[in-house]
Formats: C-alpha cells, structure tokens, sequence
C-alpha cells in the first residue's frame, strides 16, 4: 500500500472556525454518532476508570489490578509514577498553539507521515472531518529535527525530556503486562522488537456546537500501548465500556493508560484495545498529550505461540506493524473495524 504524499483537498484548520457560531457540514456527525452532552454534564455517564499505583506496579505487587484493568477496560489509569516533567510540555505546547498561524502552518503535515501540524485523519475526499488540530512527532527512530517547531525555544527539550520519562514508565508497563499474562517478565519487550514511540499533542479548540461534534471519532489505538497527558482542567476522554459511552473522571497528576490493537492481537484477544472518543467544548478549549509506544515498524504481528491452545486457536491473521498502521492513515479512524478486519473467524 502506497503512502498518498498530499491531502486531497485543501486542510482547514479547526482553531480558526472556533469563533464561528455554527460548525460547518463537514464536522456534523450523524445523530447516532453524536454525544450526548446532557448525560455527561449532569454527571450520569462519568467514571473513574481503573487506577494502578505506579509504585506497586514497579514492585511486582499490581499483577492481578492489570490483569483486570487490560481484561475488562482496556484502560487504566496510572499514579504515583514521578514524572515532573508533564506541566512543563503541556505549557510549551499551549505556548505553540496560542503562535500566530502563518507560524504554525510552517509545520503543516502531509499524508505521508503525518509528522508536523495536522487537522484531519484520513484521506478519503469530502470525508468527515472531526473538530480536532494536533501536531504529530516521531521519536524512535526521530523525525527530522526540522520537523520540531523553533518556537516556543523550550518545547523540544521539554517535549522530550517528558516522553523520555514516560518512556521508562512503559518498560514498567510491559513487565506488569506480562506478568498479568503469565508469562515470561521479557515477553513484551521481545515481541515488540525494536519498538518505535512517537507523539501527538491533541489540540481541540473550543466548539459554538459541541453536540453535533466530536473532536477525535471511536476509535481504538492502532500500535501497542498509549500514554495520554490529559488536560488538567476539562474532561473530553470518552472509553466505550459494557456498551455505553463514558466520560472519564481524570485523577489529578494520572496518566492515562491503553491498551493498542497489536496488544489484542498478540495476546489472542486476551487483553483488549477499547474504543474511546473525544468530546469537545464550547467555552473552552483542551489539549492533552499522547505517546505511543509501537512494535518494529516491519516485525509481523500476530498471536503468541505461548497464548495459542487447541482450546483457544489463533483469532487474528499475522500482520506487519507498518502495513497496519498505513492502512488505518488512508482510512481515519474506524472504531474497532480495523483490527476486526484481522479475525480468522
């Protein structure tokens, strides 16, 4: 499958429709697909999913919490964990998106690799289109060091010295993971192979009609594991869980753990990617961070020998990681299509 190297139509980007007072057609979702911001503000569909202790966790003693929490949600969320860092690359990227917008289209990405400022998913002209900016960076192997913005002056270091954080937070992780398994503690790390991270600061700019909209559709996350920073003041995170849309209540200072698509492969279908969504506001804006951890872009992803019974043969078709991920970059987001694409049965 051939990278498509432009957008097929002009990009558009969310920040500057923000004054509007009505949401042009293109970001209008179906009814069926719409939030239901009532439920949410009157607090009937909030929830604080599953929180881990990161201390625990790093000692060995949260293997049944992940288990379930991997099982049952396909989230957790994570404290305790140390990292400093996190304000500091939440106020340079704030800083980069309050920058004039000729500064910022300097950046503007292609469908190629979608590194740089970014304001759609998917390539599919006249397509839906969610109310969402962002800005998206490889880190292992790293993008180009023209791709980072030269302003805010601070924002690679503090970009990086966070994710550099998060990154030894997610060996942690993996050792949880596999232990919850009941497998080997280097399990994860192996199958992952010379696993690659990258980036995206999610920006959603305030919306004059947040019911008609969602600023990042269903989805579940094509790689392996994500880190998301959320916005310390509004909620917007939405995770799918016994069939009902609910909006998490954030722990202060939490991270915000999910399991990807190549984790349910791997594991059978033991341990599941889960659906979530962004909803957006209409008196202010959000942004949060999201690190991913990934496979070897060309290592071939499929069902653990050590997870595959008789009992319980393999569900997914094998797959390389970088044919996964550029099939979901044509497409957009897709709710739980793509990985169910990979069913044998």
């Amino acid at each position: 499958m051939e990278a498509i190297v432009e957008w097929p139509e002009p990009v558009v980007r969310v920040q500057t429709l923000a004054g509007w007072d009505t949401i042009p057609d293109r970001y209008v979702k179906a009814p069926s697909e719409r939030p239901d911001l009532t439920a949410t503000a009157a607090g009937l569909a909030n929830s604080v999913i599953p929180v881990i202790d990161f201390a625990s966790l790093a000692a060995g003693g949260a293997t049944e919490a992940v288990r379930a929490a991997c099982r049952d949600w396909g989230f957790f969320q994570l404290v305790n964990h140390g990292i400093g860092s996190a304000a500091a690359a939440r106020r340079a990227w704030r800083d980069f998106f309050a920058l004039p917008m000729e500064e910022k289209q300097r950046y503007a990405n292609s469908p190629a690799t979608f590194e740089g400022y970014g304001s759609r998913l998917g390539v599919a002209k006249g397509g839906l289109l969610d109310w969402g900016d962002y800005f998206f960076l490889h880190l292992s192997p790293p993008s180009h060091p023209a791709k980072w913005p030269s302003s805010p002056p601070q924002l690679r270091e503090k970009t990086e010295e966070y994710c550099g954080a998060v990154g030894k937070v997610i060996e942690q992780v993996k050792r949880a993971i596999s232990a919850a398994l009941g497998v080997e503690e280097g399990f994860m790390e192996a199958a992952f192979g010379a696993a690659g991270a990258a980036v995206r600061v999610n920006y959603y700019p305030k919306c004059p009609q947040p019911e008609l909209t969602l600023g990042l559709s269903p989805h579940s996350d094509p790689g392996g594991l994500t880190v998301l920073l959320p916005d310390e003041h509004v909620k917007g995170l939405q995770v799918r869980h016994a069939g009902e849309w609910i909006t998490v209540d954030t722990v202060p200072g939490g991270l915000i753990v999910n399991i990807g698509d190549q984790i349910q492969v791997l594991t059978n279908g033991t341990f599941q990617s889960v659906e979530h969504r962004v909803i957006v506001n209409a008196a202010v804006d959000r942004l949060s961070i999201a690190y991913f951890h990934n496979p070897q872009d060309d290592l071939l992803i499929e069902p653990a020998n050590e997870l595959v019974t008789r009992a319980a043969p393999a569900k997914y078709k094998p797959m390389k990681y970088k044919d996964y991920k550029m099939q979901i970059r044509m497409q957009g987001p897709g709710g739980k299509s793509h990985v169910d694409l990979l069913r044998t049965t």
